[in-house]
């Protein structure tokens, strides 16, 4: 039997983490030779653990709360997404060092579009939240052509500043961008609302009119949990579809695995099949 190439997560704390048995399924479904596991990181020393990792032979690892920041930092060279989202979920490590990357907007994007089924080209989007969550996922909706998105936050000036930091792609791309306050949202219902913010951690619901939520409109909470968020049954009451972030969990695991080894894994059985282990437990 060959010798498999080794990546991990490494996270604090990393027990609860779905992404070893995630990059199972993937290696097998694609064939890859990928041993997949977790690494609790030292609070006091993420640097030396992910130097360790690479020093024992590792090719790439996932970063978890609360390391994404010191990820960054630690990025010999960043992706353009991963430069503008200011945080690092993912490393490989190479010849010419170790490069940052962020594919949590890129797993949001894919989830909508190929697992919900609903295109982002000329839609009206808002985005909840203006912290790290947020400003992951903006470049990668650009990168789709809505027509409009708008960032709605509890404190108007965090999204004005991701507005100004973002100005520039919105006029590239052609899309209508703006944002601040709970007075930002725009009359009439969003084609997608997405919940950027931790309220869901805690049964808070994120500052937003209910006008904006409508038949059309696809909910979408980055969260995830065994029970639909409060965010989801908020939305569903107000007649929007709903939908969690367990498929941005597993498509951006997917990218991050297109990224290691240049193949990308069908997330869609994978996400299916985690989805019914969940809810096994329940």
């Amino acid at each position: 039997m060959s010798q498999k190439d080794r990546y991990a997560v490494i996270g604090n704390p990393i027990e609860h983490s779905k992404s070893p048995w995630i990059h199972a399924k993937f290696a097998e479904q694609t064939g890859e030779p990928v041993e997949y596991g977790r690494i609790l990181g030292p609070l006091d020393g993420f640097t030396r653990g992910v130097k360790a990792f690479i020093a024992s032979g590792g090719r790439g690892m996932n970063v978890t709360v609360p390391f994404k920041l010191e990820a960054h930092a630690l990025a010999d060279s960043l992706s353009p997404r991963a430069a503008k989202a200011g945080a690092v979920n993912t490393l490989a490590f190479g010849p010419d060092g170790v490069r940052g990357d962020n594919t949590d907007g890129v797993g949001l994007v894919r989830d909508t579009e190929v697992n919900l089924g609903v295109s982002l080209k000329g839609a009206r989007v808002l985005l909840l939240g203006a912290g790290g969550a947020a400003r992951s996922v903006v470049l990668p909706i650009f990168d789709r052509a809505p027509a409009a998105l708008t960032i709605v936050n509890r404190t108007a000036a965090k999204a004005h500043q991701l507005v100004d930091q973002f100005a520039r792609d919105a006029a590239e791309s052609g899309v209508r961008f703006s944002g601040g306050g709970v007075d930002s949202v725009e009359a009439g219902q969003y084609d997608v609302i997405v919940n950027a913010t931790a309220g869901s951690l805690d049964a808070a619901l994120p500052d937003c009119e209910d006008t904006a939520f409508g038949a059309g409109t696809l909910a979408y909470d980055m969260m995830y949990g065994a029970q639909p968020t409060v965010f989801m049954q908020h939305a569903e009451k107000l007649g929007a579809r709903a939908a969690d972030g367990l498929g941005m969990l597993v498509e951006q695991a997917a990218e991050s695995f297109f990224i290691w080894r240049g193949v990308r894994p069908d997330g869609g059985p994978v996400l299916r099949e985690l989805r019914q282990t969940l809810a096994a437990k329940t």
